[in-house]
């Protein structure tokens, strides 16, 4: 890395950092903090929705899938778009019209307080450690790029702990607001970044042409390997549950105004991921024409190609100071999940488990406080997680696969429960064991190794598991919770006490609302217009610096100019119109 990176990556996170300070004032109640008031404008809710996909990780995993398999990731990645739209149709105004200040409050409510703390410490296990990965997956780029792969584990703690921390303290001071903003600051970011490298990559292997007529036979097939048509439905069944129902977007959606307000942020969030992939993801498919898998290689060898594809087609093409612009990207996927998992788990905590132990009546001032406390407190967990993996042993992968188990088996009662009347809270337990205890014994007893794939009646039905994996994740991961509350479904006699309570709550809610309706704040508009005006202004520097293709930098620079001050224009009319 040259000193120009240093500078944009530096000008970058200090950037961030100021943003997310400048929400402390704005945060005065708990709901300001975990809910941003409800004044969320609905594209800030849709585009923090997009980047909480994204990780480190992203560039690395589907990155490595596009290079091996091109266009399979692609399609994918597409399922995320088809399930987001789905949500924004059937579920995200309902979720808004319940008038609830966090997504356990609703568990509270529907399920009891059992529920409430089951779902609350396996979801934070999950999460955590799942975060945590990113963050160490963050911490390998950077070390590599910056030691060309001599790293150290003093150097990786260090990169840890300062990226770690920079998201912490913003999410601390600056809760949901600085979430949502900083998420859209790091979207216009890691698109930047892209749109930088596309275009070089291209004129690097030739132009279209060449790209198409250089890849390999299958490479823009939709399926191949592994990912048919069939693991394309279950993926989009599996995140239509989690879009739908795990903590940080239910958060997207009770942020907004409105239900019709929480529907469109649901649907730009789709329409991005249905247009988006091709673009981010060329880079990898682009490196593959590069730098083309060897004959003979072992399947370690193409797994480390896989996973420095992203990284080493951005380093091929980038003039100096964009390598810097490249990791800001990286920095601004991880950064975006893991401000969205503290923030949603510190008002958790905060809310549901603390204040009602404090007796349920506290002032808006202690919440605030409490909640960022929460916040610190979850937040150096996550580091020291995240610098503890390397001494794991694996066992974290361990963890997370147990729990993986578990997740759209919690999901499913959640969304079903916004819809039916007559499942309750033993609804929860029964599709929680069932479930678990089903993937485990798939992922853990009948998968080649397994404890019991040697038993001579099962070998035929492990060996069908092994052949069918796609299959077999889809039917413990989707088919079977969905089977297991139907049956409650049909089994339930009355309505559930749980219904009664959301259906009371959700009248209360609806009446204070009519008494003053909420708008969207102007101030996210306000603060992108100026932050693409000094990422314009520093593209303008890079390049006058720039000595191999100013002329490419220089465009971009005038690209931003124009979207800030275009961005400036809507802002100062909608200020007009409602003067």
């Amino acid at each position: 890395m040259s000193t120009a990176d240093y500078v944009v990556l530096a000008f970058y996170l200090a950037g961030i950092f100021f943003v997310g300070l400048l929400f402390t004032r704005k945060n005065k109640s708990s709901e300001d903090m975990f809910a941003a008031g409800g004044q969320s404008p609905w594209w800030t809710s849709g585009l923090s929705a997009f980047m909480t996909m994204f990780s480190a990780n992203t560039f690395v995993v589907w990155g490595g899938i596009a290079y091996k398999y091109g266009m399979v990731a692609v399609t994918i990645n597409l399922m995320y778009g088809v399930a987001a739209l789905l949500v924004g149709f059937f579920v995200a105004g309902k979720w808004k019209k319940l008038g609830i200040k966090t997504p356990a409050e609703f568990i509270q409510l529907r399920y009891g307080s059992g529920a409430l703390h089951f779902y609350t410490w396996f979801m934070t296990l999950f999460r955590m450690i799942g975060t945590a990965g990113s963050l160490y997956a963050l911490g390998i780029i950077f070390v590599g790029l910056l030691t060309d792969g001599q790293a150290s584990i003093s150097m990786l703690n260090i990169t840890i702990a300062v990226f770690g921390g920079i998201v912490v303290i913003y999410t601390m001071f600056g809760g949901l607001w600085a979430v949502l903003m900083t998420d859209v600051l790091q979207f216009i970011v890691l698109n930047l970044a892209v749109l930088f490298v596309v275009p070089l990559a291209f004129i690097k292997v030739g132009g279209v042409k060449a790209f198409v007529s250089q890849a390999p036979e299958s490479f823009f097939a939709p399926i191949g390997g592994q990912y048919t048509w069939f693991f394309l439905a279950g993926w989009c069944a599996i995140h239509f549950f989690m879009i739908g129902a795990e903590w940080a977007f239910v958060q997207r959606f009770i942020c907004v105004p409105s239900p019709k307000d929480a529907r469109k942020s649901t649907y730009l969030f789709g329409a991005l991921y249905l247009t988006s992939p091709l673009l981010w993801l060329l880079p990898p498919m682009l490196w593959r024409i590069q730098s083309p898998i060897p004959e003979g290689a072992t399947a370690e060898e193409i797994r480390i190609l896989a996973e420095n594809a992203y990284i080493l087609s951005c380093k091929s093409v980038l003039p100096a100071g964009m390598v810097g612009l490249m990791l800001a990207a990286m920095f601004s996927a991880t950064a975006s999940m893991v401000s969205s998992q503290l923030n949603v788990f510190s008002g958790v905590f905060t809310n549901d488990i603390y204040k009602p132990l404090k007796g349920g009546i506290l002032s808006d001032n202690h919440m605030v406080w409490t909640g960022r406390v929460f916040t610190i407190i979850l937040g150096g967990i996550l580091i020291l997680i995240a610098m503890a993996i390397p001494f794991m042993g694996g066992a974290e992968k361990v963890i997370v696969s147990l729990t993986e188990l578990m997740v759209v088996g919690l999901l499913a009662p959640t969304l079903w429960g916004l819809f039916s009347k007559k499942v309750n809270s033993p609804a929860v337990w029964i599709t929680a064991i069932v479930t678990f205890a089903m993937g485990f014994l798939v992922r853990f007893g009948l998968s080649k190794d397994g404890f019991i794939a040697d038993v001579d009646y099962l070998a035929s039905l492990a060996g069908w598991v092994q052949a069918h994996g796609a299959e077999t994740k889809t039917f413990t991961g989707v088919i079977l919770p969905l089977f297991v509350l139907t049956v409650i479904q049909l089994l339930s006699r009355k309505p559930s006490a749980g219904y009664a309570r959301v259906q009371a709550y959700q009248a209360a809610a609806e009446s204070l609302e009519a008494t003053g309706k909420i708008k969207a704040s102007r101030l996210p508009a306000i603060i992108v217009a100026w932050s693409i005006g000094a990422c314009g202004l520093l593209m303008s520097v890079m390049a006058l610096l720039d000595k191999q293709s100013p002329i490419v930098t220089g465009i971009f620079a005038i690209v931003l100019f124009l979207m800030a001050a275009a961005i400036g224009l809507f802002v100062w009319f909608s200020r007009e119109e409602s003067a």
